[in-house]
Parts: structure tokens; sequence; C-alpha cells
């Protein structure tokens, strides 16, 4: 038997919180065979259920729940006069108490041949009823359990990585590296894992190779990025451009451009180099792109979504085409993948520049600003008939770092963060949409909850 926990924070009264990829990675990590998952809520106002993670059910779900123990109602729980060793901070939660009884504080999920027992549809939900608060499950998993002697995913790529960069130069290894190891989301790498897990020909090293190539070309990416916008800093960390000089920065992107491609050349999978190369034509094509627009700063949303497609959704699309076809996925499913992929891009790109005007980013407020990169929310600022002519002025203007702050201000008071928020939300409705006619091993809730994630961390 293997005992874990899975702790995680909600953020409302009423929220359904996708567990299910947490489960798998239990199962993963403690090699669980065949046998069963026992779940268990901690919580008398946190319930467990197996239903399909699809909004508008959802939103249904929690309609009824109102309907059935409404939030204002009286309930005797509440009444603290009656009750004895109340808490100072007690919550006034009768509702919650009653709500619970319509689900279940425990489940049992099937598990063969190491994978979760799951309908094509169905996800794992913890559904908080008192929140928002910190929450708490426990897991027992008994059965039948094999060595731990397999590598993470995760860790492949990893140690793909840490290889390519120990057989190059040092004089461009050890700038990337310091890059690479800085962290990031891997999340490109991610979906090239993910996808190649959905062919007939799945081959973990394989794909691991891939997805540090895809990984390398993604951080090339960046050393150029930080030198064209003059950035100073990235990942906590000064930027390749900033600690080398701008001219052997741009000598060690194109290095790495041309050793990702050189790797995934060497993988003798025509359609993948050709997926791989095709993205990298479109982020050059859309760099050139990218630095005529801000002549016209801050542009328009036509220009904008021109230049995020080809820079940041195009490489998303070839991670997840690429890993589908390395593994010999049907065409149906490539295509979808790859849709999806650019959809997902377009989207996370969105939600990053929403992150630029967030506190609690990391990164100094209104960078983006300062540095003239466009920006969506910067965009709809500017159209705003309120806010919209101070933008303007003070864009047209230097940007010291009062004005900076001043037009941080005009764009989280406008609706252009909201307004932003709203399409990205719709972009990755439309890239699940994408995943609903195809196939994909059980695979489909793990790639919804990665597009979900995308548009989550700039709320």
């Amino acid at each position: 038997m293997s005992i874990a926990r899975i702790d995680f924070a909600t953020t409302q009264h009423t929220q359904f919180v996708d567990i299910t990829d947490r489960i798998r990675e239990e199962v993963r990590d403690s090699g669980l065979r065949e046998g069963r998952v026992h779940l268990q809520s901690l919580h008398t106002t946190l319930g467990l259920a197996v239903n399909e993670n699809e909004p508008l059910l959802l939103r249904d779900f929690a309609g009824l729940l109102e309907r059935v123990a409404p939030v204002g109602a009286g309930y005797e729980h509440d009444d603290f006069s009656r009750r004895f060793e109340v808490a100072v901070d007690e919550s006034v939660n009768g509702h919650a108490h009653c709500r619970q009884l319509l689900l279940s504080a425990f489940a049992t999920l099937l598990v063969e041949d190491g994978e979760l027992v799951l309908g094509r549809w169905q996800s794992v939900f913890a559904v908080e009823l008192d929140g928002p608060r910190r929450r708490q499950l426990a897991l027992q998993l008994d059965g039948t359990f094999q060595a731990r002697h397999r590598t993470a995913p995760e860790a492949l790529v990893e140690l793909e990585l840490t290889r390519q960069l120990l057989v190059d130069p040092e004089s461009v290894a050890a700038p990337m590296r310091r890059l690479v190891e800085a962290g990031g989301k891997r999340l490109r790498p991610k979906l090239v894992q993910l996808t190649s897990a959905m062919g007939p020909r799945h081959d973990a090293l394989r794909a691991a190779e891939l997805a540090a190539a895809v990984e390398l070309l993604h951080n090339a990416t960046l050393i150029h990025d930080d030198y064209v916008d003059e950035s100073t800093h990235r990942r906590g960390q000064p930027t390749v451009a900033a600690a080398e000089g701008p001219e052997r920065a741009i000598a060690i992107g194109d290095y790495y451009f041309a050793k990702a491609t050189r790797l995934i050349a060497e993988m003798g999978h025509p359609g993948v180099t050709s997926a791989v190369a095709e993205a990298l034509e479109a982020i050059c094509a859309s760099q050139i792109d990218d630095v005529a627009l801000r002549g016209a700063y801050p542009g328009d949303r036509e220009s904008y979504m021109r230049v995020i497609r080809g820079k940041t959704a195009s490489l998303f699309a070839a991670a997840c085409a690429s890993g589908a076809m390395l593994a010999g996925a049907s065409p149906d499913v490539v295509g979808a993948l790859r849709r999806f992929g650019e959809l997902l891009g377009t989207a996370f790109q969105m939600a990053d520049d929403m992150v630029d005007f967030s506190p609690s980013s990391g990164k100094p407020v209104g960078l983006d600003i300062r540095q003239r990169v466009l920006s969506l929310p910067l965009i709809y600022a500017a159209e705003d008939r309120v806010v919209g002519p101070e933008v303007r002025r003070l864009l047209a203007g230097s940007l010291g770092d009062a004005q900076v702050g001043r037009v941080a201000e005009l764009v989280t008071s406008s609706e252009a963060l909201p307004r932003v928020r709203e399409e990205a939300t719709e972009l990755i409705d439309a890239a699940v949409r994408e995943l609903e006619a195809v196939e994909l091993d059980g695979l489909r809730p793990v790639l919804v909850g990665i597009a979900r994630s995308a548009v989550d961390r700039a709320s």
C-alpha cells in the first residue's frame, strides 16, 4: 500500500477543482499497476465527484446546489448561540454542509496497467463548497506495484537538456545553461511528450529528445527577444545579452537554432522536421514584423494577432503536431492537435500580456510598456473612449517611471484586461473543441487542464 496527500487552494466559495492529473501523478509515482485508489476528503465542506469537465454542466450543478441549499437561507448550524466551543473565526456555512450531503466525501477509482480507469469524458473533481480555503485530500493506493525504476517523463527532458549542453563548446553552453537552469514552464516540451503518447510507436526516449530540442529552440528565441527588447533580466537572472554582450548573444541564439534543427533532422522523421522548421520560419518572420510595428506603437489588434501567431502560437502548434507525428498518430489526430496548439499558444500569449499588469507576477509592473512590446491590453486601452486619449499621449512621449506607472494604472482601470481575458477564454474553449472529434487515448482531460491553466494563471 502507498499513502499520499493532495494539497491545493481554492479561490471561490463554490468551485470545481479537476484533480485528475494529480491522481494520475500519484499513480505513476507509486508504480501501481493493477489496483485501486481510495480518495478521502479531509473536510466536511469539500466533496468529491466524477463527471465531465464541461463548463456549462458545472454551472448547472452549481445552480442546482444553490437552489437546494441557498447561501442566504437560515440554518440551525449557523446559530452559534446553540452550539458549544465554536471558534471565534468560525464562518457561517450551514449551506455548505447541507450541500455536501448531495456529494460524497470519498471515492474509489480503479487502476489497470498503470492507468487510471475513467470514461472518455470523465474527470475527478474536488468540489469546494465554502471557499476560498486551503484543502487536503488523503489517498491510499493498493494493489500490485512495480519497482520504482522508471524515470519520470519530465526528468528525461532535463537529462537530455543536460546531456546536450555538456557536449557543446563551453563558450556557448554556459550562457544557455544559465538560462535553462533558471527554470521556465517547460510547457512546449510537455506538450511534445503528451502528444507523443497518442500513436502506436510511442517511445519515451525519442519523445524526450524531441522535447529537449524544442525547448532549446524556444530558449534560443528568448535570447534573441531579450536582445531586441533590451531586457536586462529573465527568470531572475541577467539575460544572455546583458551578461555576454549583444554580439555574443546573437551568435549563441543562432548556434542553438542550428543545433536544435539538426537534432530534430537526425531523428529521421521528415514530417517532424518540416513541422518545426515551418514554426522557425514563422517565428523569424514575426520577429521582423514585431520590430517594424513598434514604430506605430501600441499598434492594432490585427497586427498583434499576426505577430503572436508567428512568435508564440506556431511553436505550440509544432510541439503538439510533431509529438503526435513522431509516434505515428493518424492525420486526423495530428491535425486536431496542431489546431489545439495554435489556439492554446495564442491564448497563452494573451494571458502573458495580462500578467504584465499584475503586481504578483514577479516582474516589474509595466515592463512591456517600458520596452514597447506589442500588448493586447495596451492596444485595447488605447482604443478606450475614456482612458484612450491619455494612454496615446503618454505613449507618444518618453516613458519614464512615472509615465509607465500611469499607463499601467489606466490599463487596469479600463475594460482592457477583462476584454482580453474573455477573448483568451474563448480561444481556449475553441482549442478544447478541437479535441472532441478525435480519440486521444484518455489524455484529453490532461490537455484540457493545461489549456485552462493558460488563462487561469493571469486571473
